[in-house]
């Protein structure tokens, strides 16, 4: 064969080789979206997808921070350093994280320089509640040894503070708030504890608990719990709490964790969308709290789920009635002062466990199903890049029309991708979405 002939077919091959892999893997009714995506797409380090970011953040009353896996190291460490950015720039008084509320306060009193224990890794080895992980790993570490570094240097009442604000870890919190009754010399001290020894009776089995009164076969612990929790609540005033009733307003917060919990674990076998809507609504009014407790000034961050953090109307969790901190605090503060961010990936690795209570595993996450935002993303990158939204996005008609968002729990099968994905609506359930083609798992802290 000629020479030339062969130059020039190589030359061909090549060329058409490079085209065909610019193609984007979509379908035709979805160049339009793709086209428009990939222009706003901004390509950055992560350093400076950082800034990018809080400059965006850095005037809003709360910050919402999600993340599509409870197991992915990437979206914890781009999270402690966009929280970092935000307290040391903009002034951000509190972080929030979907943990248990007595768990995490052992983490804010060290941040604080206010317990004896010696590291951030001391405590996370007392976790011992199911996952584990969520909270013991070391890129949270990581923001919990920069937090007391960074609050060694300021008063108490400018120190920045770390907290819990899920309803779980009920029966910590309520040895602690019984613990607290003994010693109390307050009046109402020996009938909170009269109360409380209802639920008591239940600690460590509370689905036992809420399957025996769905099927009235126990008493509700209802009455009693809700007393404890208002005879302590009317002897203080919330309102009237500041940096230096530290001891009170934690004392306050375990006996609403106690009455929320109760009530979430009741509501689960009798409908699990008021179960649903109970915890979410504590998330809201724990990190709604934390906002009054640091003043009107004050400014906050929370971590959770891209489930709890994107606004609950702009997906299929709407039709099902149910709610979430996104879409309460947008409706309470005002869309303008919240900012909310997803995370997403297209494949990679994640701790969870095959079933609730299981061994942790590290597992391969699939690439991202064909028609799903994370495939479309994947598409206009395969590293990162981070998308911001305005209302001209909101109206692009291509962007009004809902696809899968995937969602992996603590708990997860590959082999049943298909039931991993929220159809969405992405611009208007998130403010900006930061999207990494591949991520890796956690490390847990042993």
């Amino acid at each position: 064969m000629n020479i030339k002939l062969i130059l020039a077919l190589m030359i061909f091959c090549i060329y058409s080789c490079s085209s065909n892999s610019q193609t984007p893997d979509i379908d035709e009714a979805d160049l339009e979206l793709f086209n428009h995506l990939k222009e706003q797409a901004i390509e950055k380090s992560t350093e400076d997808l950082v800034n990018t970011l809080a400059a965006e953040m850095g005037n809003k009353k709360l910050v919402l921070m999600g993340e599509s896996t409870h197991g992915t190291s990437e979206y914890y460490t781009n999270r402690y350093l966009l929280s970092k950015k935000l307290v040391e720039d903009y002034g951000f008084s509190f972080i929030a994280v979907e943990g248990d509320w007595t768990a995490i306060y052992k983490l804010n009193l060290y941040v604080r320089g206010k317990n004896n224990y010696s590291s951030g890794e001391e405590i996370m080895k007392t976790f011992d509640r199911w996952p584990e992980w969520m909270w013991g790993n070391r890129e949270f570490l990581e923001l919990v040894q920069w937090l007391r570094d960074y609050n060694s240097e300021r008063s108490f009442n400018d120190q920045v503070g770390l907290y819990g604000m899920d309803v779980y870890g009920q029966w910590a919190a309520l040895e602690d708030l019984k613990s607290a009754m003994l010693v109390s010399e307050a009046e109402y001290s020996n009938k909170v504890l009269d109360h409380l020894q209802c639920f008591s009776e239940h600690k460590g089995d509370e689905w036992s608990y809420a399957r025996g009164v769905a099927r009235r076969m126990i008493e509700s612990c209802e009455p009693d719990v809700n007393w404890a929790w208002r005879s302590i609540m009317e002897a203080y005033d919330l309102s009237q709490l500041t940096e230096n009733n530290y001891p009170t307003y934690h004392l306050l917060q375990k006996a609403k964790v106690i009455k929320n919990a109760e009530r979430h674990f009741r509501l689960s076998s009798i409908d699990s969308r008021d179960s649903w809507n109970s915890r979410v609504s504590h998330f809201w009014n724990t990190v709604n709290n934390l906002l009054v407790f640091y003043g009107p000034q004050s400014k906050g961050i929370a971590w959770a789920h891209n489930t709890h953090v994107g606004d609950a109307r702009a997906s299929m969790m709407s039709q099902h009635g149910q709610k979430n901190i996104g879409q309460l605090s947008r409706e309470a503060l005002g869309e303008s002062n919240v900012y909310i961010l997803g995370f997403a990936t297209y494949k990679g690795k994640v701790n969870a466990g095959s079933s609730w209570g299981e061994s942790m595993k590290i597992m391969e996450i699939p690439p991202a199903q064909r028609n799903s935002w994370e495939h479309l993303l994947n598409e206009i990158s395969k590293d990162q890049f981070v998308l911001l939204f305005d209302s001209g996005d909101r109206y692009f008609p291509p962007l009004m029309e809902p696809r899968g968002n995937r969602a992996i729990g603590v708990t997860y099968n590959p082999q049943q991708e298909s039931g991993n994905y929220v159809p969405t609506l992405l611009a208007h359930r998130y403010d900006a979405i930061w999207f990494i083609g591949e991520t890796s798992s956690l490390v847990p802290i042993k």
